[in-house]
């Protein structure tokens, strides 16, 4: 299949992107004066937050791969992605709202109760408009470069609402007369936005019937498949070195500003300081996109590592007074903001196609889920361990910080994260996909669907066309319940082998799980700053439920397998090779087919 020939009308780029405005400007709020606001204005303890926010961001990923799978299994007139968004957005905006609009006269316990219930149902319920809104994106068009422009034209509107949300609060508060009254003002109207917006794009996009039709596929396998394609791990492991430091920059730049640079008016500074680096990324991106339509996205995309390394590396050199040349660093730092925020997703988009070419089927939203589970996971620690640390140094508010906090301050804010964007970029390097391998893909989809064989443009290898792998396609989805080393062991050991296995690891999951709550009760207290401890507790603790509920899937599904033939096994075990990319010999033996 050419897809060259393949575009999408403005309006449709437009009511696809447009939401992400809102959703944008609901990010800066809570990275950036959520916390703040509840501690100073609302009286929430500062431990009390940090636990909720940990135990939130844990559930917000564990509750993405599911939403994956239900999207991806939904059947209905509307489609499989639209009904969901238009649940869930609305309730997220509500979510919002309430959040930063907690009564008048709410304290203590109670408050932190409202606190709670509003934060994590906004984060339920931002999952389930999100996952089916990232996996809308890449059906709406199969052509390489139309999917530069549309995550580009999107990620313009999450550049324009993040810079408008950066520097909005402070304007809201102050004609709106008070911290309570800006925020919740503020609240409702990107609430209204997100509602209208999303409404919007229900009305004006319809959703492929080629894709809508297609048969769904069960929760576990789809995920162990998923992990099976070499392109996206890569892709992957690029976002997750990155984002081992993704909540730094909006949680340490306040520290940074105030008590390293130290000019007089700090919050004014702060909101200038954010203005110009994602007013930067905003400007810039249509040169990004224009690159990436001209030299291809992975060169384009490297080459936005840059700006962030030297920026971030520059920044840990500067001390007090050096507000202009923060403020030509960010300028710098921020041009390349809005690169990745467009060619990740567009990337990931071709990566869904190479994993089409050999399984037959489209998973956007289970690739979208992992994508986000992980690295939310990840993230979770880079929200409160640097303010651990800070701690440990001796930090204490209000007051002008001694070397070692400042040091820590500026290490913090520019080594780790230009650290870990100089892991990324090399890692990025091993990124296969170019223009010309995306074609060669979508080519050997086309020779598959017409009973032909393909070859992998990434490694050479001869892909057998479906009517050659000689298994049953339900039964095969069943069978990826579990890795060829546990087949393997059934043929040998038995189906009791494999039984005891998963107990065991039913039992370990649940072991960690109780001692990380235990640890956590143990170890936070209200009235005091998040340890690192606490945090990396909840982790584990996030990490052993999704492993809880992976392997209980397992199990119960175990029944089934004594009654498939070791035949089948085996032949499923060398289709899995064929899957990861191996050269295998899938010819039937003599006689093999009356068997």
């Amino acid at each position: 299949m050419s897809t060259q020939a393949e575009k999408l009308p403005l309006r449709i780029k437009l009511a696809y992107g447009a939401p992400s405005f809102a959703g944008a400007g609901m990010a800066i709020p809570i990275a950036i004066h959520l916390t703040i606001f509840y501690s100073d204005t609302i009286l929430v303890p500062l431990g009390l937050i940090a636990l909720v926010k940990a135990l939130a961001r844990a559930l917000d990923a564990l509750t993405d791969p599911f939403m994956g799978w239900l999207t991806d299994s939904t059947r209905s007139r509307w489609g499989r992605r639209r009904p969901w968004i238009l649940f869930g957005a609305p309730a997220a905006a509500l979510s919002f709202y309430l959040m930063f609009s907690p009564p008048d006269g709410l304290a203590g316990a109670n408050a932190a109760a409202w606190f709670a219930a509003t934060y994590i149902g906004y984060y339920v319920f931002h999952t389930v408009y999100i996952i089916p809104h990232n996996g809308l994106g890449p059906e709406l068009t199969l052509d390489y470069n139309e999917r530069s422009t549309l995550f580009g034209i999107r990620e313009a509107f999450v550049v324009l609402g993040t810079l408008v949300a950066a520097v909005a609060p402070p304007i809201f508060i102050q004609t709106l007369g008070g911290a309570r009254e800006g925020y919740s003002g503020f609240a409702a109207l990107l609430g209204v936005l997100l509602v209208g917006l999303y409404l919007n794009l229900v009305m004006q996009i319809r959703e492929r019937p080629d894709f809508t039709s297609r048969a769904p596929n069960p929760l576990v396998p789809g995920l162990r498949r998923v992990f099976r394609n070499r392109a996206f791990r890569i892709l992957l492991a690029v976002y997750l070195t990155s984002a081992t430091t993704g909540a730094i920059p909006g949680l340490m730049m306040p520290y940074f500003t105030k008590y390293v640079l130290q000019p007089e008016n700090p919050d004014t500074w702060l909101a200038a300081f954010l203005a110009v680096y994602f007013g930067a990324g905003f400007l810039f991106l249509p040169v990004w996109i224009w690159l990436a339509r001209r030299f291809e996205k992975k060169p384009v995309w490297l080459a936005s590592f840059i700006p962030s390394i030297t920026g971030s590396g520059a920044l840990f050199f500067m001390g007090p007074g050096d507000i202009w040349p923060t403020f030509f660093i960010l300028i710098w730092a921020g041009a390349a903001f809005g690169a990745g925020l467009f060619l990740g997703p567009a990337m990931q988009a071709d990566v869904i196609d190479y994993d089409e070419l050999y399984t037959g089927k489209r998973r956007e939203a289970q690739y979208g889920a992992l994508w986000s589970i992980m690295q939310k996971f990840v993230i979770i620690p880079s929200m409160s361990i640097p303010l651990a640390i800070l701690a440990t140094a001796g930090y204490l508010p209000n007051v002008p910080q001694t070397e070692e906090v400042q040091f820590a301050i500026r290490a913090i804010f520019g080594l780790g994260p230009a650290a870990t964007a100089s892991a990324a970029l090399l890692i990025g390097l091993l990124y296969p996909i170019s223009r010309k391998v995306h074609q060669e893909i979508w080519d050997g989809i086309d020779r598959l669907k017409q009973g032909q064989s393909a070859i992998d443009p990434i490694n050479g290898h001869r892909i057998p066309p479906y009517s050659e792998r000689h298994e049953d396609e339900d039964l095969g989805w069943y069978l990826d319940h579990y890795t060829s080393g546990e087949l393997q062991m059934v043929m040998a050991r038995g189906t009791r082998a494999l039984k005891g296995r998963i107990a065991w690891l039913l039992a370990g999951s649940l072991a960690v799980l109780a001692l990380s709550v235990f640890a956590v009760t143990a170890e936070v207290q209200l009235d005091a700053k998040p340890g690192i401890m606490a945090v990396l507790y909840v982790v584990t603790g996030g990490l052993a439920l999704a492993a809880l509920l992976f392997h209980f899937i397992r199990w119960r599904a175990m029944d089934r397998l004594e009654q498939v033939d070791h035949r089948v096994i085996t032949g499923h075990i060398e289709l899995n090779q064929l899957l990861k990319g191996h050269e295998v010999d899938l010819t039937p033996e003599p006689g093999a087919a009356g068997r």
